[in-house]
């Protein structure tokens, strides 16, 4: 069987392949360092393959202006630039959120290699970070994701570059909402901190023989590990809610 493969459908599915293959390797879910680059990789062509037919009418271009066509694959770089860092972002909340939770715990010396983010981060932090990805698939998030993707070409259009005043308006919005839920998440455990600190100089002008360094560690830690058991459905449940609604801000036939 012979496919109409014009050279003017050949541009367009790159153009295409050039928004999603950049939103997905930012998006959470789909786009983690830690899932193969083969694989991702083919989930971002199978990708196009598929939003191809739904949006190549919105593509207009013109061969024998081939200045204007590495325009528009600029701009589209920029689009899912933009509208994947939003996501990204969003991912970022939970590893501010250990890295805030180990320090409340004493635990901000214990770093290793997060599979996420590709350096070293809290412990804390990391199991966090997995933990939500774990949620985003367990919840059917990633579906979110795909539509985002998808919804992304009717809220900007092909070849149409938004302002930057817009664009960084937006994320930093995005940042804003992040450390937000970040701090919303790690409330407990400042709380927790706070009055403990303050016990223990209370303690330590009462009783200055006491070693107060030695009692304050082990009862930190394990006193943070409880309340982390106690709360961690909460806080997972308030982030998903936090991802749904900023997917469904670029899903907007979603919402």
């Amino acid at each position: 069987m012979n496919l109409p493969l014009s050279p003017e459908l050949m541009v367009v599915f790159l153009l295409v392949f050039a928004r999603v293959g950049t939103m997905m390797a930012l998006m959470p879910g789909l786009g983690e360092r830690a899932m193969p680059m083969r694989v991702r990789l083919g989930v971002a062509l199978l990708l196009t393959m598929i939003l191809f037919p739904l949006h190549r009418s919105l593509y207009a271009i013109d061969l024998a202006r081939p200045a204007g066509v590495f325009l528009t694959l600029f701009m589209e770089i920029a689009v899912g630039f933009t509208l994947g860092m939003a996501g990204r972002i969003a991912v970022s909340a939970l590893q501010t959120a250990g890295v805030v939770i180990a320090n409340a715990m004493g635990l901000g010396f214990a770093m290793q290699v997060d599979p996420t983010q590709g350096q070293q981060g809290a412990v804390i932090g990391t199991f966090l970070t997995l933990t939500g990805i774990a949620i985003i698939f367990a919840s059917d998030l990633h579906h979110l994701v795909i539509a985002a993707i998808s919804d992304s070409f009717s809220i900007i259009r092909p070849g149409a570059l938004p302002a930057s005043g817009d664009a960084a308006q937006f994320l930093t919005g995005v940042m804003s909402r992040a450390f937000l839920v970040a701090i919303q998440l790690s409330a407990p455990f400042l709380v927790f901190a706070l009055v403990f600190n303050i016990g223990l100089g209370i303690l330590s002008k009462l009783m200055p023989q006491m070693q107060v360094f030695f009692v304050a560690m082990p009862v930190t830690i394990g006193v943070g590990f409880l309340i982390l058991l106690l709360v961690i459905g909460v806080m997972m449940a308030h982030y998903a809610g936090h991802l749904e609604g900023l997917l469904g801000e670029i899903a907007v036939n979603r919402r």
